[in-house]
């Protein structure tokens, strides 16, 4: 593979190779680019950097340092004489941020690049962006690549394929299992009987790892073998007591992250077994702070994991999940430019000069997470400071934070950011718990400035300006942004405060609110100092939902959240009586007039309406506002009369044309006036008894008299005898018959033989 590689960037600057675990690109393909110069190999983790520049150096016969280097986070072995070093991603970040054209670099690797880490994307692209000012090679490798699309992106650069040297693997499935994770882990390694080789486990994190070695000590007792963690958070001497083969015949069970998953071959591991699982990272929606969860791995990982068992000698995984569950497993994770909060990665840019719309990405990130991070920045009045924040290596909030309270915040900073977490929830309460924030304090000490722009209550506050919260009850808070959060029960100091910074909440879909991690108390009055631009003054009406009263308010808000507000008496007529009519409406108008008679009167205009266009139908709400004028509540409303409300919507003469169009009475010739009905579905219609309509020869007629009334004819106990809307044919075809009846059973009532 050496001598195509040769070839082919001979000719071609760029070069993507796709090889198998254990084909060793990470270390003999780094040593042979310099012929062409200085080479930097970007390794996706500290581990992986570490164990690749040692092995390097060990077959050039020279130390760590010399020829060969490495520099990680808070770790730097190198010298002047260095030409090959091996970095994590963010320290060529930042190298690019200090010297943009890599003075002395001939060539870069970009090993592993199918985990597609922000970083990685960032570096290509920049990568590419340098081309334009002077020659360097660009190599991408991976294991699990699709070698093409990075080959068109760098304009059709060769591709060299390398089979590898894996020895035979046998994969076994588990079915589910519900029982924990580290009892799941014993029992795969009970199942692989005497050990002929060691065993890499592949857990999600440090905390998996502990429970394991917990639930795995008797076995490994029994089997002879020792137990040994491997993770990112562990000191170099305890990562290379795990990854050095040990003396002797004794055999290891190495307890891993994915921090194994891809770096140089761990010698003597013959047998696999996976959980399936990793902590990836992402970003919290509400802080922007990176935290890692736990997902299920794609199958690109899957088969990482597995070669880790062929590299030297044949192999046995155990996997511990179900082959159905591998078969539905997405080939790789989404890439991180994909999902990532992206606002460190438009510091860099800004720091840099480097215009979003002119760097070449593999994979543009998505417009939307652009925009939500320059808002971001913006809130943080970081877009005029991005070279401060781009010294500083941690989230643009905690970069703020830093800049703002120097170095009195710089421990809470470093907590913050490493995801230390207090019982009490009050921010104030972190300390410094893990080597890592103890670094992350020191490093930052030395980049911050050496006086405070603001107190650490304040500073915090500019770096967590939408994430201020005032508490609703005991436990529950508003938030400015909107929406809810709780605190937890064991959040006395800061419960005791009206108003707070939610630094950092998880979030609870299945559990109900969001919880408040990490808050810090404030005081209203700084939100008007140090955010003036962004508190408004509110005056109308509010409705007191106790009192079913219009009440007149005035309030100063921050963002969405009421800081101040006050109550008086003095009330805008025209505004209380909409809301009072709005409340109304919603409390349901069956409780201010009766609704048999509302209904009436409405379906009586709507008919004069149809027949006569003088006539307007009538306004619902506006008859309400109008009712409701001059009044603030509920009580008043039940007093006023919302009928003659209605008909005041109508003037004299158009009341005088509803009575004739539409009479509410019709008088009979027994002297009786009866009620005229009106509905929106029927005819209009009136009941009285028989004897009331002797005298009369036709139906009554409304709407100027094209319209007759439906009658509804009682006999002298009220029930109907007949319904008709043609009184005259009434009389001579059924009152006839209906008069025979009437008689005898009312003998006393006249029924004359002719009554029309």
């Amino acid at each position: 593979m050496l001598p195509q590689i040769a070839a082919a960037l001979a000719t071609n600057h760029n070069l993507v190779i796709e090889a198998p675990p254990g084909a060793g690109k990470t270390t003999r393909v780094p040593p042979a680019l310099l012929r062409f110069g200085g080479v930097l190999v970007l390794e996706p983790r500290r581990l992986a950097a570490r164990m690749a520049a040692r092995r390097v150096a060990h077959e050039l016969g020279e130390p760590v340092g010399e020829t060969v280097g490495y520099q990680v986070r808070f770790e730097d072995v190198s010298s002047a004489r260095t030409r090959l070093r091996f970095v994590t991603e963010g320290v060529l970040t930042r190298r690019l941020l200090s010297d943009p054209d890599l003075e002395g670099i001939a060539t870069v690797v970009l090993d592993e690049f199918h985990e597609r880490h922000l970083e990685a994307d960032l570096a290509l692209a920049l990568l590419c962006r340098l081309r334009t000012r002077r020659a360097i090679r660009i190599v991408v490798m991976s294991a699990t690549l699709d070698g093409a699309a990075v080959s068109r992106y760098l304009d059709d650069c060769p591709v060299v394929r390398s089979e590898g040297r894996l020895f035979p693997i046998g994969i076994s499935y588990t079915p589910h299992s519900t029982a924990p994770l580290e009892d799941q882990v014993a029992e795969a390694i009970g199942r692989l009987g005497a050990l002929t080789g060691d065993v890499l486990v592949f857990l999600p994190g440090a905390a998996e790892i502990r429970r394991a070695t917990r639930a795995c000590e008797p076995l490994a007792n029994r089997l002879g073998a020792l137990l040994l963690p491997l993770h990112g958070d562990l000191t170099p001497e305890e990562q290379d007591l795990a990854v050095t083969p040990l003396p002797g015949a004794r055999r290891k069970i190495i307890l891993s992250t994915n921090v194994a998953e891809s770096s140089v071959t761990i010698e003597g591991v013959t047998s696999v077994i996976d959980s399936g699982l990793a902590r990836l990272a992402r970003d919290s929606p509400w802080s922007g702070i990176s935290s890692l969860g736990i997902v299920r791995i794609g199958k690109h990982s899957a088969a990482q994991r597995a070669g880790r068992a062929g590299r030297t000698a044949p192999g046995r995984v155990i996997r511990l999940y179900p082959q159905e569950d591998f078969l539905r497993r997405p080939d790789a994770e989404t890439p991180e430019i994909l999902r990532r909060e992206l606002s460190g990665l438009v510091v860099t840019l800004e720091s840099m000069k480097a215009p979003l719309e002119d760097v070449p990405w593999f994979q543009a990130p998505p417009p939307a997470a652009l925009e939500a991070a320059r808002q971001l920045l913006a809130r943080l009045g970081a877009l005029g400071r991005v070279r401060e924040l781009a010294r500083l290596p941690v989230h643009p909030r905690i970069a703020t934070l830093v800049l703002e309270g120097g170095r009195d915040a710089c421990t809470i900073a470093a907590a913050i950011s490493n995801g230390e977490r207090a019982d009490s929830a009050d921010v104030f309460d972190l300390r410094a718990e893990s080597p890592q924030t103890r670094r992350l304090t020191e490093q930052l000490r030395r980049l911050a400035p050496a006086k405070a722009l603001l107190d650490l209550p304040h500073a915090l506050l500019r770096a967590f300006p939408d994430r201020v919260a005032r508490r609703r009850d005991r436990r529950e808070l508003l938030l400015a942004g909107g929406g809810s959060a709780v605190l937890p029960e064991s959040a006395h100091a800061v419960a005791a405060h009206q108003f707070l910074v939610a630094i950092d909440i998880e979030e609870r879909r299945e559990r109900g609110l969001p919880l408040v991690r990490l808050a810090a108390a404030i005081e209203p009055d700084w939100l008007i100092d140090l955010f003036p631009d962004r508190v408004t003054e509110r005056a109308g009406v509010e409705w007191n939902k106790t009192a079913e009263r219009v009440e007149s308010s005035s309030a100063l808000l921050y963002d969405n959240l009421v800081i101040e507000e006050s109550r008086s008496g003095a009330v805008d007529p025209h505004e209380a009586a909409t809301m009072l009519a709005a409340k109304a409406r919603e409390a349901g108008l069956e409780r201010f007039t009766d609704p048999e008679a509302l209904e009436a009167l409405l379906a009586r205009v709507a008919f004069a309406a149809r027949h006569e266009p003088a006539i307007p139908s009538l306004d619902l709400d506006q008859a309400l506002v109008i009712v409701c004028e001059g009044l603030r509540g509920f009580a008043e409303l039940k007093q006023a009369g919302f009928t003659a409300a209605l008909l005041a919507q109508l003037t004299q003469e158009q009341r005088r044309l509803l009575d004739r169009v539409a009479p509410d009475r019709w008088k009979l010739p027994s002297g009786r006036t009866a009620r005229v009905n009106y509905s929106h579905e029927k005819d209009p219609w009136m009941e009285s008894r028989l004897q009331d309509f002797f005298g009369l020869t036709e139906s009554p007629r409304v709407a100027n008299g094209r319209v007759p009334l439906v009658l509804h004819l009682l006999a002298p106990n009220q029930r109907p005898v007949q319904t008709t809307s043609d009184l005259a044919g009434f009389w001579v075809k059924w009152y006839p018959q209906i008069r025979k009846e009437l008689m005898r059973r009312y003998p006393k009532h006249k029924w004359p033989e002719n009554p029309g």
